[in-house]
This record gives structure tokens, sequence and C-alpha cells, in this order.
């Protein structure tokens, strides 16, 4: 059979334009630069997208011609393949979208992007060519910083996000038709300033002088407060908790620039509000019945759980032996690393969980055992209770406290000389600039035993003291560190250069008592 060979003319020439524009494709706190591809070739006018992408990327195509029409832009008459590279990774974001226009506009040479290695283009595009926020900002600006690239295209309404990250050039972008301007030279877009002071908003928490009595867990708590500790609170139903547990962030110093980028990036990934700003400590209260997953993390596309979303904050377990055993032991990476790894089959994320527990628990299923009412409960139940909280994660939890009875007739009294949350305030920001002189902006509950061996000021008597605390208490050897970490703070609220003995003794006060029968 004969064959042919189509050729073109010697006068003939293909006409195919390629041109490349980067993005970013985000994972937890790291990510990807992605390469944008675009080739505008002779044939019957469409749009192609190829590499890994999923339905919401492969919709662009759509957004992107009324887009253009929108914004009174020429479409190429042309087929336009775009790539997005690398194929193997999945794309499954729309904040591909300006990137890709603006692929198709430089290889349209509509527009001339300078210094292209180093420019990126996040956005998504809506049909009347403005362009929307997107979810997990924070991250692809963080590595894009990472890679190399130096200015970002970013929507307009993700601004407040942006000015958290610095060492970038940031451009805000309201509308297709202002890059379009900006980019053609005839009106630049203006640069956002990322070194804009962006001060803490004020927290709607309880005050510390409107909970009456409970002396000593107002104590705890402000011990937690100043070294990051956890906390569990016990007692009978009704005694004011869940209230002391609100009204923790009243307590704590404000957020500094490099905490609200991290919440806000976290919040951002899983929050509705995900173009919002993360100005105050996240107090999170999940509820007992939420799934593994919801305070864990993970799900199809990994996102942060509860326990992420805490960060920086606190994490409030009410009723805590109520939570299903999974998710309780769940709290022992984060507990003890400041982080959380969630691994599924298609990839393995990260997210920090640094926070504050705060658990409470009443003493057995009715909440009355050894208190002034009677208890209904059998002893068996009470035995199953309490081995709900196993072993490994009690001795996680730095102080103990019970939250005691208050008489009827002291509940609308008025106490004028009880503290107010800010002035406990104070003090605990004073401890924790002292912790930050002595241990690199570390607190005491995240200080390694290096520093502890390091030297943390232990007096000879002091160290006695908890050597003799140690063995009466059968302490294991990290509720004995935990311990001596706890004495360190409050020295540090007492402004005491070394822990004396007092330090020591207050610090055993919050162990957990060691009892052989109900």
């Amino acid at each position: 059979m004969r064959q042919f060979k189509f050729l073109p003319s010697p006068g003939q020439k293909t006409k195919v334009v390629y041109m490349k524009i980067l993005s970013i494709i985000e994972s937890g706190f790291d990510g990807t630069v992605a390469e944008i591809e675009c080739q505008l070739s002779n044939g019957l006018p469409s749009i192609i997208i190829v590499g890994f992408a999923n339905k919401a990327v492969d919709e662009a195509k759509e957004r992107l011609r009324s887009a253009f029409a929108s914004s009174s832009l020429p479409f190429p008459k042309k087929r336009i393949t775009v790539n997005l590279a690398p194929a193997d990774v999945p794309k499954n974001a729309t904040s591909f979208d300006l990137a890709i226009a603006v692929s198709i506009l430089s290889a349209a040479k509509q527009v001339t992007v300078a210094n292209e290695p180093q420019t990126a283009f996040l956005g998504e595009l809506s049909l009347d060519g403005s362009v929307r926020p997107i979810r997990g900002l924070i991250g692809k600006l963080l590595t894009a910083r990472k890679r190399g690239i130096t200015t970002v295209f970013v929507p307009a309404r993700n601004a407040a996000q942006a000015k958290l990250v610095n060492e970038l050039t940031i451009y805000p972008v309201k509308n297709l038709y202002d890059l379009y301007l900006s980019l053609t030279g005839a009106k630049p877009l203006q640069e956002l300033h990322s070194d804009t002071p962006i001060s803490a908003a004020c927290t709607n928490a309880p005050d510390f002088a409107e909970i009456v009595g409970q002396n000593t867990a107002k104590r705890a708590l402000e011990i937690a407060a100043a070294g990051n500790h956890n906390l569990l609170l016990n007692g009978p139903p009704g005694t004011g908790k869940s209230m002391l547990a609100k009204a923790l962030p009243s307590i704590l110093p404000p957020m500094t620039r490099e905490e609200m980028l991290e919440a806000t990036h976290l919040h951002s990934l899983c929050s509705k509000d995900y173009d919002s700003l993360i100005t105050t400590r996240p107090l999170r209260s999940p509820h007992h019945s939420a799934s593994d997953t919801a305070i864990i993390g993970g799900g199809q596309n990994p996102r942060p759980g509860e326990i992420s979303l805490a960060h920086n904050g606190i994490l409030f377990f009410d009723e805590f032996p109520e939570f299903r055993r999974t998710a309780i032991e769940a709290l022992r990476q984060p507990l003890e690393d400041g982080s959380i790894t969630v691994s599924r089959a298609k990839e393995t994320l990260d997210f920090p969980a640094r926070f504050i527990l705060i658990a409470t628990a009443n003493p057995c299923p009715c909440g009355y055992f050894d208190t002034h009412r009677n208890c209904t409960c059998m002893p068996a139940d009470i035995l199953r209770y309490r081995r709900k909280l196993s072993g490994p994660i009690m001795d996680r939890i730095d102080l103990y406290t019970n939250v005691e009875h208050v008489e009827h007739k002291r509940l609308l009294e008025h106490d004028a000389q009880a503290e107010t949350s800010q002035t406990i305030r104070k003090r605990v920001m004073s401890a924790r600039e002292q912790q930050a002189k002595r241990s690199k902006q570390r607190t005491n509950s995240a200080l390694t035993n290096r520093d502890i061996q390091a030297g943390i000021g232990l007096s000879t008597n002091a160290k006695q003291l908890l050597d003799a605390a140690g063995e009466k208490l059968e302490l294991s050897p990290r509720a004995y560190i935990r311990t001596l970490k706890v004495a360190r703070t409050i020295a540090d609220l007492d402004k005491s250069e070394h822990i004396l003995t007092k330090h020591i003794a207050e610090a055993v006060q919050y162990r957990p008592m060691i009892r052989t029968e109900l």
C-alpha cells in the first residue's frame, strides 16, 4: 500500500506559541511550584487542560472564557493547550485560574511578564472577571518564599493574610482587567507592604474577677498560661469548670505576628471564612461526639483537625472521659511533640499542634462521688469511667486540680479584692519574657532534656525535695520532668532566678494523689 506524508509547503509555517507562568501547589506548610505551560496552535478553537487536574481545575476553561469576555479582553481563537506541571502531582484547587489566564495572555502576546522565573500568580476567577479569594494562601506564599519566588500576585480579599508574610513583593488583584493593565504598564498595581503592624484583637472571654471563689483553680490556670502547660479540672457538675476554662484566653499574652501567620493558615485550610485573619488565640471546644478525623485531621484531601486548629491557643475537652478512646489516645503525639502527622494512602502531611490542653472531668458518671451529695454509681461503673483515661495520657498532663463547690450565699457577692484578668495577664507576660530570654523563645513546657541538663536554676534543696516527692508519688520519668517544668514556671511567676523548695512544693501539689480504694 502506498503511503503519503503531508508536509508543510516551503512557504508555509506551523504557528506554535509557548509560554510558562508560575503558580503554587500548597501541601500543609510546604508545597511545590507549579509551572503553568500554555501553547497556542492552529486548529479548532478549544481549551484543553492537562496535568492531573480534578474537575474544579478543569472547569476553569469556562470561567476563563466568561472572565475574558466580561473584562473586554480578546480571547485567542486558537487551540489552547494548558499543562500544569509537574503532571504527577494532583491539582485540586481553583487558585490556578489567574496563572492560566496570564499564561494565555502572554502566549497571545497581549502582555509581557517581567522576571518570569521569580513571579507567581494565585487567584480564582469569577464569571464577571473579578478575582475571588483562595484557600490556604499563606502556605502558598511560604512555599513561594522558600523556592526563591520574589513577586506574587494574590486576590485583593486575601491581602490581610498576605501582609503576614515578609520578604515577598505582593500585589493584590481585584479583577482580571486591572491585572491586564498592570502587566501592560498602563496602570501598575499598588504594592502591598507586609511590614505593616497588625494588632491583636481583644478577646470576649470571661474575666477572672467574675468567677467567685476557686482560687486554687485560678492559680493553676495562671501557671498553665505562663508556661503553656496542660491542665485537668476535676469536680462535680455545676461548679464552674467550663467557665474557668473559657476564661483562660483572657490571661494569655497577645499573639505574635508569626503565631498569627500559623493560625491563619491552618484555619484557612478548612474554614468557610478562609480569607479571614486570625488575630486572637483560638479556643477550640469539640463536642465529645466528634469523629476521630474531625479531631485529628485527615479526609480524602487531608485537612487539619481540631488539635491543629487550636495551635497557639487552647484545646478544651469538656467531659474528657466521654470522648472516644481513640480520639483521646491520638493526643499522645501532639502533647509530646507539638505536631501531628496525618498519614493517608495519597500523601502524608505534618501539621503543627502546640496548644494548651484544658480538660474537665467528673469524679464518676453521676458526678457526685466523694462530695456532699450521695453518689448513685456502682464501684464497677466508677472504675470503668476512670479507666477511659489511660496512664500515658494522664502522664502527659502537667497540672491537676479540684474545682470545689461554692456556697450559694457567695454566688451573688462581689469580691472587690478579686484579681482581674488584666492583672494576672501582666504576670503571665512577664514570666513568658523570662522564658524567652532563657530558652530562645520557647515556653517552659517545650524545654528539651538538653535544656534542662544545661541548667534551669534548680537549687540543691529543691532537687532533694523533688526526688523525695518523685519516690513518694511514684512519678514516672516523664511526670518527674513535667513537674520540674511546672516548678520552673512558678519560679518565673515569682520572678526568681532559681527554683526553690517552695516552688517544688507547689508544683507537686498539682500532681494527682494515688488512691488505692474507692
